[in-house]
């Protein structure tokens, strides 16, 4: 046997150690997964992949569902106007006197939407598409086309009830929109243009927007999907077919969709429906009281330390919160266990209210808080416009 020479024993050795205190300072050298804190630490702040709910790669079975209880409405209107346009002064009127005033007759025609809700024939649309209309023609989507008449009408929300007379009527199913969320995805379906039945999709842009100047009552779902004139009245659905809202304005510069449409909430429609077809006017809570928002510059002269409420500017003698002891000043915190924030919000809590039901009222006096105790009202029926 042969041994080593002694003088190759030592930087073999050398080797060795030199090799083993590598190995222990650098243990990724040998190819094994290493468990460093730091390391750990940096994995776990990475974000983690979660899965994604799929969309639907086509809507044709939402449409299938929804489309064929949307219905097209023409009006037509007689309209009576002077034969010499000076008639329209009323200086030219004096001038030429009365006798000579002629005038002629002429037929104005217009388009929108509606949707049939109900088997029975009754279809749900906007006040200003059938406003002041002499004839009010429904086309459905099979091809029959008849006559409508007008069960009621509330111009404070823009929605008005029809009644058609035909057999085997499709009808839509309504969903709830308070299960509505910003970004959900919403089709909308129509009559634009008069062109026919048209489909268009987005998403909801925004909820409960409100004091855009179009309705007394606003509380508008918006959306992104294309709305166009002559889609007034129509449907606005879920991806299921289901009812969501009634289309009613665009905000546009042109005439045309810039991806800003509002729609009634189906909430709000179906109450209203219900009132007009079972009273012929919309019962709405109210408490005779004019409010505004309370700004950052109000709060201040008031000394609050918040701008959540609203103030009393106006009360209407003999009127619920006149008798329940409400004054001009006041600013309204609570009313029940709504938390009062906007002066139309509050409005249109206070509408949506029972008549003759007991309402507790938190405000604020000269910086003292106080409970009252109200009575609602029914809103008076405003004057048809």
């Amino acid at each position: 046997m042969r041994f080593l020479k002694p003088q190759l024993i030592w930087p073999l050795v050398s080797g060795l150690l030199f090799a083993a205190l590598l190995l222990k300072t650098f243990p990724s050298l040998t190819g094994q997964p290493t468990s460093s804190p730091a390391l750990a630490e940096i994995h776990a702040g990475e974000p983690l992949l979660v899965a994604r709910q799929e969309g639907p790669v086509s809507y044709a079975s939402a449409v299938r569902m929804a489309a064929p209880a949307v219905v097209n409405i023409y009006t037509t209107t007689l309209i009576e106007q002077p034969t010499n346009p000076f008639m329209n002064d009323p200086f030219f009127r004096h001038f030429f006197g009365q006798e000579n005033q002629t005038s002629q007759k002429r037929m104005q025609s217009s388009l929108g939407s509606g949707v049939l809700v109900n088997s029975e024939g009754y279809i749900l649309t906007n006040h200003h598409v059938v406003h002041n209309a002499d004839e009010i023609r429904v086309a459905l989507r099979d091809g029959r086309e008849t006559f409508a008449r007008i069960i009621g009408s509330d111009p404070e929300s823009d929605l008005a009830v029809l009644k058609i007379e035909l057999d085997n009527l499709p009808m839509i199913s309504l969903a709830s929109s308070d299960t509505l969320e910003v970004g959900d995805v919403v089709l909308a379906i129509g009559n634009p243009f008069g062109v026919g039945q048209t489909v268009t999709q987005g998403i909801v842009s925004a909820l409960g927007r409100n004091s855009l100047g179009l309705n007394t009552y606003e509380d508008f779902i918006q959306t992104d999907a294309a709305i166009n004139p002559g889609n007034s009245g129509g449907a606005l659905v879920n991806p299921y077919g289901q009812l969501l809202g009634i289309n009613t304005a665009i905000f546009t510069r042109s005439g045309g969709s810039q991806g800003i449409g509002f729609a009634i909430p189906s909430n709000l429609a179906k109450q209203i429906m219900l009132d007009l077809i079972n009273e012929g006017f919309v019962v709405r809570g109210w408490m005779g009281i004019e409010v505004q928002e309370i700004t950052a510059i109000l709060a201040q002269s008031l000394q609050l330390n918040t701008t959540q409420g609203v103030l009393v500017a106006g009360l209407l003698r003999q009127g619920p919160a006149d008798k329940a002891g409400l004054q001009p000043g006041d600013v309204i915190t609570k009313i029940n266990q709504y938390n009062v924030n906007g002066a139309r919000a509050t409005i249109n809590y206070i509408a949506g209210l029972k008549p003759n039901s007991k309402i507790e009222l938190a405000i604020i006096r000269a910086g003292q808080q106080k409970t009252l105790t109200a009575v609602i009202g029914q809103r008076p029926a405003s004057p048809k416009n």
